[in-house]
């Protein structure tokens, strides 16, 4: 892996850090982290009542690049990882969703809640 890909690795697991924390000060109890799958990685899995969110999250340096962060190409691919373990964590009287965290130096983190709406 280079100095790069080895920095972004760290700064991702700092920001899901942040992330998880944020959501508990929220009310959430964070099930999972990192949970991989062979369609991809969601990289939180929390919930609240009979809520249970799949979060992807986003770290960028400059909050003017937290507008690009994420689309629809990266919204499919957790909706696919979402649907090879939602049995695991989704109880027949839940419901889910697919949420967003957006987190840059200096910024309120921004949780979109139901990011993903196929």
């Amino acid at each position: 892996m280079t100095e790069k890909r080895v920095r972004a690795d760290k700064q991702g697991r700092e920001g899901e850090a942040e992330a998880a924390r944020w959501l508990q000060d929220q009310g959430w109890e964070v099930l999972a982290q990192r949970v991989k799958t062979k369609q991809g990685e969601i990289d939180l899995i929390a919930r609240k009542d009979a809520l249970v969110a799949f979060v992807e999250v986003k770290w960028r340096r400059r909050i003017a690049d937290l507008a690009t962060a994420i689309d629809e190409y990266r919204l499919a691919r957790v909706a696919a990882a979402v649907e090879m373990v939602a049995h695991d964590y989704v109880g027949p009287a839940d419901d889910m969703r697919i949420d967003v965290i957006l987190l840059a130096p200096g910024a309120f983190p921004r949780h979109i809640a139901n990011a993903w709406m196929p």
